[in-house]
C-alpha cells in the first residue's frame, strides 16, 4: 500500500484502521535523522518502541508498538 508512487497521505489512515493496536504518527521525513525501518517512494516507514521510559526508534517489529510515516516531498 505505501509501495505505489501514487501513495498519498489517506494511506495514514488507512495504516491506522489496519493497526489499530499500534500508535500512528505521520511527519515530514526531513524530521527525521535515523534509518527507516522501510521506504517507499514517497515514505519512510519507522518503528517506534515505546516500551521503555523512553519512546524510541527500533529496527524489531518484535518490539515496534507504534510507527512513524514520515512522508517525503519527492520521490526516490
Amino acid at each position: 500500500m505505501l509501495a505505489t508512487v501514487d501513495a498519498d497521505a489517506s494511506r495514514f489512515a488507512e495504516l491506522r484502521r489496519r493497526f489499530p493496536q499500534l500508535a500512528c504518527t505521520c511527519c515530514d521525513a526531513s524530521d527525521m535523522t535515523e534509518p527507516p525501518f522501510r521506504s517507499y517512494p514517497l515514505f519512510d516507514l519507522y518503528l517506534i518502541d515505546g516500551s521503555a521510559h523512553c519512546v524510541q526508534i527500533t529496527a524489531d517489529p518484535a518490539r515496534a508498538t507504534g510507527i512513524v510515516l514520515a512522508e517525503r516531498s519527492t520521490p526516490r
